[in-house]
């Protein structure tokens, strides 16, 4: 299986702090790939690192075999890379439907994936035409994925999706993921290890700033041993 995302061995800086300190992964089109590690880890900062918001000042990030690391976000974005940041990012004072637009490349962009948008997160055709402070939490994680739909993205980095959700919730996030992971390739970074095991293909651990561990999700959540050391969770 190709990979449309390699990061080889990148570290990366926030002002003095040496925050990555030698992280790789690969993550395979079609796959679902989950990066965990402890709060601190440097998790966020991979994915911020990858859409070139925190640009890396060594190694390599390779996006369908094309280097882009070193280039404005803006531009790697456009490339087909969508972001989900942690904390949603939903603009309160628009409706949803100004949220999704705001998030169109081209014209017609959401035109055209709207049928997908909708089949996907029912809800938000509902409230449409609701601001997104009226959203509940889970409402809001929604959109805010659902706008990293609008455009031709083919990678989805997507950072803590279940945080302060209820878990019925939660199973209604791990339902759309799935059904996205048809058309596109995920990289996951979650803190629920619950969760991340039962829709991630392949993992990384990534622990003070190094990748640690990696392999098929199946074979970590046998390990209780590694999840305890490295996640806290049993």
């Amino acid at each position: 299986m190709l990979n449309i995302l390699e990061v080889d061995s990148i570290h990366t800086f926030i002002g003095q702090f040496h925050i990555l300190e030698c992280v790789s992964l690969r993550v395979p089109q079609g796959s679902i790939t989950a990066l965990l590690g402890r709060n601190g880890a440097g998790k966020t900062t991979t994915l911020r690192s990858i859409i070139g918001l925190n640009a890396p000042r060594e190694g390599r990030v390779t996006f369908n075999g094309q280097p882009i690391n070193g280039r404005p976000a803006y531009e790697i974005a456009a490339l087909g890379i969508g972001y989900v940041p942690e904390h949603r990012a939903v603009f309160r004072d628009l409706t949803v439907e100004e949220n999704l637009k705001i998030a169109e490349r081209k014209r017609n962009d959401l035109a055209g994936k709207a049928d997908f948008i909708f089949e996907v997160f029912p809800d938000l055709k509902k409230f449409y035409k609701l601001s997104g402070g009226q959203l509940s939490g889970g409402q809001q994680q929604m959109l805010s994925i659902a706008r990293a739909l609008v455009a031709d993205n083919s990678l989805l980095l997507i950072d803590e999706p279940s945080e302060g959700l209820a878990p019925v919730i939660v199973e209604n996030i791990v339902a759309a993921l799935r059904r996205l992971s048809d058309r596109v390739t995920v990289l996951l970074v979650e803190q629920n290890f619950r969760m991340a095991s039962s829709i991630a293909d392949r993992y990384y651990i990534v622990d003070d700033g190094r990748t640690v561990h990696e392999g098929a999700m199946k074979e970590l959540a046998a390990n209780k041993e590694l999840v305890a050391k490295y996640l806290g969770a049993g």
